[in-house]
Protein backbone atom coordinates (compact mmCIF):
# COMPACT_ATOMS: atom_id res chain seq x y z
CA UNK A 1 0.00 0.00 0.00
CA UNK A 2 2.82 2.36 0.93
CA UNK A 3 4.66 1.56 -2.34
CA UNK A 4 1.59 2.52 -4.36
CA UNK A 5 1.13 5.84 -2.56
CA UNK A 6 4.74 6.91 -3.07
CA UNK A 7 5.04 5.64 -6.63
CA UNK A 8 6.07 8.75 -8.69
CA UNK A 9 4.32 7.49 -11.82
CA UNK A 10 1.06 6.84 -9.96
CA UNK A 11 1.33 10.29 -8.38
CA UNK A 12 1.75 11.90 -11.81
CA UNK A 13 -1.29 9.99 -13.08
CA UNK A 14 -3.36 11.25 -10.12
CA UNK A 15 -2.24 14.82 -10.74
CA UNK A 16 -3.06 14.62 -14.45
CA UNK A 17 -6.39 12.95 -13.72
CA UNK A 18 -7.31 15.60 -11.15
CA UNK A 19 -6.33 18.41 -13.53
CA UNK A 20 -8.45 16.91 -16.32
CA UNK A 21 -11.41 16.45 -13.97
CA UNK A 22 -11.16 20.06 -12.73
CA UNK A 23 -10.92 21.30 -16.34
CA UNK A 24 -14.00 19.34 -17.38
CA UNK A 25 -15.98 20.50 -14.33
CA UNK A 26 -15.06 24.13 -14.96
CA UNK A 27 -16.07 23.78 -18.62
CA UNK A 28 -19.44 22.31 -17.59
CA UNK A 29 -20.01 24.96 -14.91
CA UNK A 30 -18.92 27.91 -17.06
CA UNK A 31 -22.43 28.70 -18.42
CA UNK A 32 -23.83 28.81 -14.88
CA UNK A 33 -20.93 30.90 -13.57
CA UNK A 34 -21.72 33.47 -16.26
CA UNK A 35 -25.54 33.37 -16.24
CA UNK A 36 -26.23 33.46 -12.51
CA UNK A 37 -24.31 36.71 -11.79
CA UNK A 38 -26.04 38.29 -14.82
CA UNK A 39 -29.41 37.44 -13.23
CA UNK A 40 -28.60 39.88 -10.43
CA UNK A 41 -27.63 42.69 -12.80
CA UNK A 42 -29.55 45.90 -13.60
CA UNK A 43 -32.91 45.80 -15.35
CA UNK A 44 -31.82 47.59 -18.51
CA UNK A 45 -28.79 45.55 -19.56
CA UNK A 46 -27.48 42.03 -19.87
CA UNK A 47 -23.76 42.16 -19.18
CA UNK A 48 -21.09 40.08 -17.47
CA UNK A 49 -19.97 40.97 -14.93
CA UNK A 50 -22.88 43.30 -13.99
CA UNK A 51 -22.04 46.91 -13.27
CA UNK A 52 -24.18 46.68 -10.11
CA UNK A 53 -26.23 44.00 -8.43
CA UNK A 54 -29.96 44.00 -7.69
CA UNK A 55 -33.11 41.85 -7.77
CA UNK A 56 -34.72 43.98 -10.50
CA UNK A 57 -34.79 41.18 -13.10
CA UNK A 58 -36.53 38.82 -10.65
CA UNK A 59 -39.10 41.55 -9.84
CA UNK A 60 -39.73 42.05 -13.57
CA UNK A 61 -40.21 38.31 -13.99
CA UNK A 62 -42.71 37.90 -11.16
CA UNK A 63 -44.67 41.00 -12.24
CA UNK A 64 -44.96 40.08 -15.90
CA UNK A 65 -47.92 37.95 -17.06
CA UNK A 66 -45.92 37.25 -20.20
CA UNK A 67 -43.49 35.23 -18.07
CA UNK A 68 -45.77 34.01 -15.27
CA UNK A 69 -48.30 32.38 -17.60
CA UNK A 70 -45.64 30.12 -19.22
CA UNK A 71 -44.32 29.35 -15.72
CA UNK A 72 -47.76 28.24 -14.55
CA UNK A 73 -48.22 26.23 -17.76
CA UNK A 74 -44.90 24.46 -17.17
CA UNK A 75 -45.82 23.70 -13.55
CA UNK A 76 -49.22 22.39 -14.64
CA UNK A 77 -47.76 20.18 -17.36
CA UNK A 78 -44.89 18.88 -15.18
CA UNK A 79 -47.27 18.10 -12.31
CA UNK A 80 -49.61 16.17 -14.59
CA UNK A 81 -46.72 14.29 -16.22
CA UNK A 82 -45.31 13.37 -12.81
CA UNK A 83 -48.68 12.07 -11.57
CA UNK A 84 -49.47 10.00 -14.68
CA UNK A 85 -45.92 8.68 -15.00
CA UNK A 86 -45.95 7.46 -11.40
CA UNK A 87 -49.48 6.01 -11.65
CA UNK A 88 -48.54 4.03 -14.76
CA UNK A 89 -44.80 3.53 -14.25
CA UNK A 90 -44.74 2.15 -10.69
CA UNK A 91 -47.06 -0.85 -11.33
CA UNK A 92 -45.49 -1.42 -14.75
CA UNK A 93 -41.96 -1.44 -13.35
CA UNK A 94 -42.96 -3.81 -10.55
CA UNK A 95 -44.78 -6.16 -12.92
CA UNK A 96 -41.86 -6.34 -15.35
CA UNK A 97 -39.37 -6.92 -12.53
CA UNK A 98 -41.33 -9.65 -10.78
CA UNK A 99 -42.91 -11.64 -13.63
CA UNK A 100 -41.66 -13.70 -16.54
CA UNK A 101 -43.90 -13.81 -19.61
CA UNK A 102 -43.66 -14.29 -23.36
CA UNK A 103 -42.49 -11.17 -25.13
CA UNK A 104 -41.07 -9.54 -21.96
CA UNK A 105 -37.92 -8.47 -23.75
CA UNK A 106 -39.91 -7.09 -26.69
CA UNK A 107 -42.29 -5.19 -24.38
CA UNK A 108 -39.41 -3.76 -22.37
CA UNK A 109 -37.69 -2.68 -25.58
CA UNK A 110 -40.84 -0.96 -26.84
CA UNK A 111 -41.26 0.92 -23.55
CA UNK A 112 -37.64 2.06 -23.63
CA UNK A 113 -37.61 2.89 -27.36
CA UNK A 114 -38.38 6.62 -26.86
CA UNK A 115 -34.97 6.89 -25.16
CA UNK A 116 -33.11 5.95 -28.35
CA UNK A 117 -35.28 7.82 -30.87
CA UNK A 118 -34.03 11.38 -31.55
CA UNK A 119 -36.29 13.76 -29.65
CA UNK A 120 -36.89 15.99 -32.66
CA UNK A 121 -38.05 12.98 -34.70
CA UNK A 122 -40.44 11.97 -31.94
CA UNK A 123 -41.65 15.56 -31.61
CA UNK A 124 -42.39 15.81 -35.34
CA UNK A 125 -44.28 12.51 -35.27
CA UNK A 126 -46.29 13.61 -32.25
CA UNK A 127 -47.11 16.90 -33.95
CA UNK A 128 -48.60 15.17 -37.02
CA UNK A 129 -50.34 12.53 -34.90
CA UNK A 130 -51.95 15.00 -32.51
CA UNK A 131 -52.89 17.26 -35.41
CA UNK A 132 -54.75 14.32 -36.93
CA UNK A 133 -56.51 13.75 -33.58
CA UNK A 134 -57.19 17.51 -33.34
CA UNK A 135 -55.62 17.82 -29.90
CA UNK A 136 -52.51 19.70 -31.00
CA UNK A 137 -51.67 23.02 -29.30
CA UNK A 138 -53.36 21.85 -26.10
CA UNK A 139 -52.04 21.13 -22.62
CA UNK A 140 -53.12 17.51 -23.09
CA UNK A 141 -50.89 17.08 -26.13
CA UNK A 142 -47.87 18.49 -24.26
CA UNK A 143 -48.53 16.22 -21.27
CA UNK A 144 -48.75 13.16 -23.54
CA UNK A 145 -45.60 14.20 -25.39
CA UNK A 146 -43.61 14.69 -22.19
CA UNK A 147 -45.00 11.44 -20.81
CA UNK A 148 -43.45 9.56 -23.70
CA UNK A 149 -40.02 10.78 -22.55
CA UNK A 150 -40.52 10.61 -18.78
CA UNK A 151 -42.29 7.26 -18.42
CA UNK A 152 -39.32 5.06 -19.52
CA UNK A 153 -37.07 6.71 -16.92
CA UNK A 154 -39.67 6.13 -14.18
CA UNK A 155 -40.02 2.46 -15.15
CA UNK A 156 -36.22 2.00 -15.18
CA UNK A 157 -35.89 3.56 -11.72
CA UNK A 158 -38.74 1.45 -10.31
CA UNK A 159 -37.25 -1.68 -11.91
CA UNK A 160 -33.93 -0.99 -10.21
CA UNK A 161 -35.66 -0.33 -6.89
CA UNK A 162 -37.80 -3.49 -7.03
CA UNK A 163 -34.79 -5.66 -7.87
CA UNK A 164 -33.20 -4.57 -4.59
CA UNK A 165 -36.21 -5.52 -2.44
CA UNK A 166 -36.38 -8.66 -0.32
CA UNK A 167 -38.85 -10.84 -2.19
CA UNK A 168 -39.42 -13.02 0.88
CA UNK A 169 -41.50 -10.21 2.40
CA UNK A 170 -43.84 -10.37 -0.59
CA UNK A 171 -44.06 -14.17 -0.34
CA UNK A 172 -44.81 -13.82 3.37
CA UNK A 173 -47.62 -11.35 2.74
CA UNK A 174 -49.15 -13.66 0.13
CA UNK A 175 -48.90 -16.65 2.49
CA UNK A 176 -50.76 -14.59 5.10
CA UNK A 177 -53.63 -14.18 2.66
CA UNK A 178 -52.92 -10.75 1.12
CA UNK A 179 -54.05 -10.38 -2.48
CA UNK A 180 -51.72 -8.98 -5.16
CA UNK A 181 -53.10 -5.44 -4.87
CA UNK A 182 -53.01 -5.37 -1.06
CA UNK A 183 -49.53 -6.89 -1.01
CA UNK A 184 -48.34 -4.27 -3.52
CA UNK A 185 -49.84 -1.38 -1.56
CA UNK A 186 -48.93 -2.52 1.97
CA UNK A 187 -45.59 -4.29 1.41
CA UNK A 188 -43.98 -3.09 -1.83
CA UNK A 189 -44.94 0.60 -1.87
CA UNK A 190 -43.65 1.42 1.65
CA UNK A 191 -40.25 -0.08 0.80
CA UNK A 192 -40.13 1.79 -2.50
CA UNK A 193 -41.01 5.25 -1.18
CA UNK A 194 -37.47 6.72 -1.59
CA UNK A 195 -37.26 5.28 -5.12
CA UNK A 196 -40.76 6.47 -6.02
CA UNK A 197 -40.16 9.99 -4.72
CA UNK A 198 -36.86 10.17 -6.63
CA UNK A 199 -38.57 8.93 -9.80
CA UNK A 200 -41.39 11.45 -9.36
CA UNK A 201 -38.96 14.33 -8.91
CA UNK A 202 -36.99 13.20 -11.95
CA UNK A 203 -40.15 12.97 -14.08
CA UNK A 204 -41.18 16.46 -12.94
CA UNK A 205 -37.78 17.87 -13.79
CA UNK A 206 -37.64 16.20 -17.21
CA UNK A 207 -41.01 17.67 -18.12
CA UNK A 208 -40.33 21.10 -16.63
CA UNK A 209 -37.09 21.50 -18.63
CA UNK A 210 -38.27 19.88 -21.89
CA UNK A 211 -38.20 22.26 -24.86
CA UNK A 212 -38.10 20.37 -28.19
CA UNK A 213 -41.39 18.47 -27.85
CA UNK A 214 -43.01 21.51 -26.23
CA UNK A 215 -41.88 23.67 -29.15
CA UNK A 216 -43.71 21.44 -31.64
CA UNK A 217 -46.84 20.91 -29.55
CA UNK A 218 -47.39 24.25 -27.78
CA UNK A 219 -50.08 26.65 -28.96
CA UNK A 220 -50.58 30.35 -28.30
CA UNK A 221 -52.24 29.63 -24.95
CA UNK A 222 -50.05 26.68 -23.91
CA UNK A 223 -46.54 28.08 -24.14
CA UNK A 224 -44.24 26.57 -21.53
CA UNK A 225 -41.41 28.44 -19.82
CA UNK A 226 -38.55 26.81 -21.83
CA UNK A 227 -40.41 27.57 -25.09
CA UNK A 228 -40.91 31.18 -23.98
CA UNK A 229 -37.19 31.47 -23.23
CA UNK A 230 -36.22 29.96 -26.59
CA UNK A 231 -38.65 32.22 -28.45
CA UNK A 232 -37.30 35.31 -26.71
CA UNK A 233 -33.74 34.35 -27.61
CA UNK A 234 -34.76 34.21 -31.29
CA UNK A 235 -36.77 37.43 -31.54
CA UNK A 236 -35.30 39.53 -28.73
CA UNK A 237 -32.86 39.21 -25.84
CA UNK A 238 -34.65 40.34 -22.69
CA UNK A 239 -32.46 40.68 -19.56
CA UNK A 240 -35.22 38.82 -17.69
CA UNK A 241 -34.08 35.62 -19.36
CA UNK A 242 -31.02 35.57 -17.07
CA UNK A 243 -33.30 35.62 -14.00
CA UNK A 244 -35.39 32.80 -15.49
CA UNK A 245 -32.24 30.78 -16.12
CA UNK A 246 -31.13 31.28 -12.52
CA UNK A 247 -34.55 30.16 -11.25
CA UNK A 248 -34.50 27.04 -13.43
CA UNK A 249 -30.99 26.26 -12.22
CA UNK A 250 -32.09 26.64 -8.60
CA UNK A 251 -35.11 24.38 -9.14
CA UNK A 252 -32.99 21.72 -10.86
CA UNK A 253 -30.39 21.90 -8.10
CA UNK A 254 -33.00 21.54 -5.34
CA UNK A 255 -34.65 18.59 -7.07
CA UNK A 256 -31.28 16.90 -7.60
CA UNK A 257 -30.29 17.38 -3.95
CA UNK A 258 -33.65 16.00 -2.83
CA UNK A 259 -33.22 12.97 -5.11
CA UNK A 260 -29.70 12.32 -3.76
CA UNK A 261 -30.90 12.58 -0.15
CA UNK A 262 -33.78 10.21 -0.83
CA UNK A 263 -31.50 7.80 -2.66
CA UNK A 264 -29.64 7.23 0.60
CA UNK A 265 -32.87 5.82 2.00
CA UNK A 266 -33.46 3.49 -0.93
CA UNK A 267 -33.00 -0.29 -0.55
CA UNK A 268 -29.42 -1.45 -1.04
CA UNK A 269 -28.09 -4.57 -2.66
CA UNK A 270 -27.58 -7.47 -0.32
Amino acid sequence: MSDIIHDPQARRHRVVGTALAVTVYLFLLAPFLVTIPMAFGPANSLTFPPANYSFDLFRMFFRSPGWLNPLFESLKVAGAVMAVAMFAGAPAGYWIARHEFAGKGLLTGLIMSPLVVPTIVAALGLYFYFSYLRIDATTLSIVLGHLMVSLPYVIVMVLAGVNKLDRNLEFGAELMGAGPLRMFVTVVIPQLIPTLVSAALFAFLLSFDEVIISWFLAGPDTITLPVKMYTDLIFEVSPVIAAVSALLTAISLLVTIAAIVLRKGAPVDT
